[in-house]
């Protein structure tokens, strides 16, 4: 069974920084693209970033690029995102999601519970 277990999330300052981690297993972890996603307060589904199976690959969205670096170690089976400078634009829930095949880069399927990061002066 897959899971997905995200932390790291809380209440930060804007311009404070924050690393967000999700712990993998139930899955061959070093060969599946893993992404981040977001979900606002009363919004839709936002995808954030993606990082292909050996990490040598990332995209990101236009909101997050270069203020967000995702990243992962294959050896602990853990999928990072490190968050600088935040804005309150970026409060939101956080999910790690798996994608559905190894083949697959931007399409995520599995996902964690999410973890909470609340971005406010």
């Amino acid at each position: 069974e897959v899971q997905l277990v995200e932390s790291g999330g809380a209440l930060v300052q804007p311009g404070g920084s924050l690393r967000l981690s999700c712990a993998a297993s139930g899955f061959t972890f070093s060969s599946y693209a893993m992404s981040w996603v977001r979900q606002a307060p009363g919004k839709g589904l936002e995808w954030v970033s993606v990082i292909n199976s050996g990490g040598g690959n990332t995209n990101y969205a236009d909101s997050v690029k270069g203020r967000f670096t995702i990243s992962r170690d294959n050896a602990k089976n853990t999928l990072y995102l490190q968050m600088n400078n935040l804005k309150p634009e970026d409060t939101a829930v956080y999910y790690c999601a798996k994608a559905p095949s190894s083949s697959d880069y931007f399409t995520v399927g599995s996902w964690g519970q999410g973890t909470q990061v609340t971005v406010s002066s």
